[in-house]
């Protein structure tokens, strides 16, 4: 199922760009260790983000001067829990916290796709957790994957890991794009309702599809330009 969204590769002439995503409870991290089994290159965004914000970098200074010393922890990490609590409720302060980490995190995924492009990998997965909600990145998606699961089973999932009483897990599930909407907007899904090996077949099937497509006839310039343009969103971040 394809969504609406452009897709700025076809109009370059091909794009090996991935966007994969879901939702908190979703099971997308089962899929990305089976993607990486398959030994597809994968830039986990929420990695990403915890390389920007560690003690030293940029990123980190600017969130400290923003939120105080209160959101660290004893020994000067930062407490990525006491500071997600913060911004839960508070669009402005969420936005704020957006504002610094996503143009440093923007860099290194850049520069990990140029990695992978050099080393010669027919495609590269980027798993970002809020794509269709941001919309930043979907321009430059050739192919977009969202991992489904049932709405019972995602809340139990998230009431069980996180150990949340029912209507705080709900409240996280709330925050986010429903699954049902990013599942009409993405291109494939990967339903994870059922068991890891139902789940393990469909990404197969997937990868299958997605090596043996005509879409990495040489996009070098495409993917080039494409760089560009994340090039020219990280600046617009920094100068404005």
């Amino acid at each position: 199922m394809r969504g609406d969204w452009p897709s700025g590769s076809e109009n370059a002439g091909g794009m090996f760009l991935v966007g994969l995503t879901g939702g908190i409870g979703s099971g997308k991290s089962t899929v990305v260790q089976v993607f990486r089994e398959l030994g597809c290159a994968v830039i986990d965004a929420d990695v990403m983000a915890r390389r920007v914000v560690e003690p030293g970098r940029p990123a980190y200074e600017r969130i400290v001067r923003a939120f105080g010393p209160e959101i660290l922890l004893d020994d000067g990490q930062l407490n990525r829990q006491a500071l997600g609590d913060l911004v839960f409720s508070q669009p402005g302060r969420r936005a704020q916290l957006n504002r610094i980490t996503h143009p440093e995190i923007w860099k290194l995924m850049i520069k990990e796709i140029l990695k992978f492009l050099v080393l010669g990998y027919r495609y590269v997965i980027l798993d970002i957790p809020l794509l269709f909600e941001t919309q930043t990145l979907l321009w430059f998606m050739k192919h977009t994957i969202v991992v489904y699961c049932d709405p019972q089973a995602q809340l139990r999932r998230v009431t069980l890991r996180d150990r949340l009483s029912r209507g705080r897990a709900e409240a996280r599930i709330g925050a986010q794009l429903p699954l049902d909407e990013k599942r009409r907007l993405a291109r494939h899904v990967v339903d994870n309702s059922g068991d890891r090996e139902a789940t393990r077949r469909q990404v197969l099937r997937l990868h299958s599809q997605l090596d043996g497509s005509l879409d990495f006839l040489p996009a070098r310039l495409a993917l080039l330009g494409a760089l560009g343009g994340l090039g020219y969103l990280l600046a617009r971040q920094l100068l404005f």
